[in-house]
């Protein structure tokens, strides 16, 4: 068993919590997931780590309660035991100095960005974060951000917060400026990594997008994470969650990704019946 240390909300619906995983927070880097199960014959949920800390042995993990699985584990109160959390799976980020490095953000995206941003940073790289969200209420972990970047920028689609826009509107206007960017990392919706994508590929600027939120079981068995890049076909959980943007197929992603709408809704429907939303 696997006990809850900490549990915070972050925003309406989505949850940060430490869990008691000594040998994942020894072996973890930035990039990699854990496989998570809210109770005993559970769905298996693919989460990514947001942080670790070896000396405690615990991994923070951030997820939006959206689903039954999600809704199941965020309804787990701290002290309590989740029953299975393996890891950490999936290949690390491939953390470099290259000079400037933009790590961007969207929603709860930012999670998955956070590791990413630190390692980068400490690889030597000027970092430049960009951070999105809907509302002011939907921005997350802004000051873990600040802590470790060179700069930051954050936007609100309603301009509730920071910079009224998308992060793509923050993106194109660092480029403009005639800052040299050397590398672009983003992690969020998928519209959102795809027009990342195609701000950056006029400008010839190296980016890697992360598919995290397309996997299902987190092990390539169930193929929901199928993805084409660069004409071939490869899955998110076991040979990436990071790809080349510039080659990601986002169309037939995006396509294939909209068969699950209506089943995720229905789940979500039920578990909100089940605890009596």
């Amino acid at each position: 068993m696997y006990e809850i240390i900490r549990k915070v909300e972050l925003s309406p619906g989505t949850y940060r919590i430490s869990i008691n995983a000594p040998h994942i927070a020894t072996k973890r880097k930035a990039g990699q997931f854990v496989i998570v199960i809210a109770r005993e014959g559970g769905e298996r949920v693919p989460l990514t780590i947001c942080s670790s800390d070896p000396d405690k042995g615990t991994v923070d993990i951030v997820f939006q309660a959206v689903g039954a699985s999600t809704g199941e584990l965020a309804a787990i109160a701290e002290g309590k035991p989740i029953p299975h959390v393996a890891g950490p799976l999936g290949s690390p980020t491939d953390v470099h100095k290259v000079g400037t490095v933009v790590v961007i953000g969207g929603g709860v995206g930012s999670a998955a960005a956070l590791p990413i941003a630190v390692a980068m940073k400490e690889a030597g790289n000027t970092l430049i974060s960009i951070l999105g969200g809907r509302t002011k209420d939907l921005v997350i972990l802004e000051d873990d951000f600040r802590a470790t970047s060179d700069e930051t920028i954050v936007t609100t689609d309603d301009g509730s917060y920071g910079k009224k826009g998308f992060v793509t509107q923050a993106l194109a206007e660092l480029i403009a400026s005639g800052r040299k960017i050397d590398e672009v990392v983003a992690v969020g919706p998928l519209p959102m990594m795809r027009a990342v994508s195609e701000t950056t590929r006029a400008a010839g600027v190296k980016t890697v997008v992360s598919l995290n939120p397309i996997m299902v079981d987190g092990t390539g068995m169930c193929g929901g994470c199928r993805v084409t890049v660069g004409g071939k076909t490869f899955f998110a959980c076991v040979d990436g969650p990071e790809f080349d943007g510039h080659k990601v197929d986002f169309a037939e992603l995006a396509a294939r990704l909209g068969a699950y709408k209506d089943r995720e809704k229905s789940d979500h429907e039920k578990h909100k019946c089940k605890m009596g939303a």
